[in-house]
């Protein structure tokens, strides 16, 4: 049995909550593979909205696993604070829930730093959530790292070890800070992470696809926010690409099966950074509204555009996706014409490969396409959709080379259309 890969292909909030709730019938294990409590899943239905920062996606369906992998980077106290909360769904988190003892911890400090690191760069600032996830990755991979199989051994004098070295960096930058209460919430996630159960993720994950289990490895963020490839150095800290999903789970490269790329109808980006085909008028802000594109974890505005196919196509080749997943068809139902960015013109020069820096002015080429005009929420099944959404998804398709298998038309689980099956 191989294991399946969900992500996003833009810069992240493409609705992967949603798809990975819709899809998890057809899985055993559900697992995160990289990422922190800044990445904000939402899920809603029968009337409840719910939001998932740490927690895979999987966790309202029952018999499923639920695995936050060794690549995912864990805040405890945000942690607990999500169980708390989700507690009063009445699902029954403990049993369906299993955390790699390899998964990083977020400390007090390392929200800190981030906070102090930030504010550092001024003008230049990245945009960051503030949740500690980039220092957090730093002492990953400068070997300063605390995991969460370190709670079980001598994890005072580990932790305050690591403290120690934070507090000389923040005294060096004159940043001053209050700890004791964030320390309070620390240790009290800490204890809420001992009542579920500890385990080496990536024998669990290999010996589920020995037996044949199915397996969904959910991604956060987006392709466009991967620390290798997005469009750096305004990304995120860990690599949020397919390659990922191995490194994140432990799981080798041929055991990959189908990959899931999720996008928008249009385009969005939170924070800082370059967006070519992004939109300062009336329809930007109609998009915004429509679409209601606030970040889920932060409440930040999200900036909103045109979708961008250069960087679409760019997504689709380095994850090696199979299936095609659009998302807020219905956001776009309002608007007379539909553009799509089909290249880039950078010092007179037009191209149609996402180039090593976009922030050095790529003019966006775009092509028109007629606006169906017809509200689509109501939709059961694709015979209904009007013949210019139609057009959009061959056009799409045609574009980048790969199937549309499933088109949503509004936030709830049950507006979800399947093309095609399997």
């Amino acid at each position: 049995m191989k294991a399946d890969v969900l992500l996003g292909l833009q810069w992240g909030d493409e609705g992967k909550g949603k798809v990975v709730d819709v899809l998890t019938p057809d899985y055993d294990l559900v697992t995160r593979f990289q990422g922190g409590p800044n990445a904000g899943h939402t899920l809603e239905f029968e009337g409840k909205k719910f939001v998932l920062r740490s927690i895979p996606s999987g966790i309202f369906q029952g018999n499923k696993v639920n695995i936050i992998g060794n690549g995912v980077v864990i805040d405890p106290a945000l942690f607990k604070a999500e169980i708390d909360a989700l507690e009063t769904s009445g699902h029954p988190l403990t049993e369906r829930l299993k955390i790699s003892k390899k998964a990083h911890l977020i400390l007090p400090t390392h929200r800190l730093l981030d906070a102090c690191y930030e504010s550092a760069k001024g003008i230049d600032k990245i945009g960051t959530t503030g949740k500690g996830i980039g220092p957090a990755y730093t002492d990953k991979v400068s070997r300063n790292g605390l995991r969460v199989g370190d709670i079980l051994h001598n994890f005072e004098e580990k932790y305050k070890e690591a403290v120690s070295k934070h507090v000389t960096i923040l005294k060096q930058h004159n940043f001053s800070y209050e700890l004791a209460e964030l320390e309070k919430d620390f240790f009290e996630g800490i204890e809420k992470i001992k009542t579920f159960e500890l385990i080496d993720s990536e024998h669990f994950v290999n010996d589920a696809l020995r037996k044949g289990r199915k397996v969904l490895a959910e991604g956060a963020q987006g392709t466009m926010l991967d620390i290798d490839f997005g469009s750096y150095p305004f990304v995120t800290s860990s690599n949020t690409i397919c390659a990922g999903a191995c490194t994140g789970l432990g799981i080798a490269p041929g055991r990959i099966g189908e990959v899931y790329g999720i996008f928008k109808a249009y385009c969005t980006r939170v924070g800082s950074g370059p967006f070519p085909t992004e939109l300062f008028d009336e329809t930007g802000d109609a998009m915004r509204k429509l679409g209601f594109e606030f970040g889920s974890v932060t409440g930040r505005p999200r900036r909103c555009g045109w979708i961008d196919l250069v960087a679409l196509k760019y997504a689709v080749m380095i994850n090696g996706v199979t299936k095609l997943i659009m998302m807020k068809s219905d956001v776009m139902d309002t608007f007379q014409t539909i553009k799509a960015c089909v290249s880039y013109k950078i010092n007179g020069e037009e191209t149609e490969q996402f180039p090593f820096d976009i922030a050095e002015g790529a003019e966006p080429i775009y092509v028109e396409l007629a606006g169906w005009q017809t509200d689509m929420t109501q939709m059961q099944s694709e015979d209904e959709f009007p013949e210019e959404f139609n057009t959009y998804l061959n056009f799409l398709e045609e574009e980048l080379e790969v199937p549309i298998k499933i088109v949503s038309v509004g936030p709830d689980r049950a507006q979800t259309i399947i093309r095609y099956q399997d």
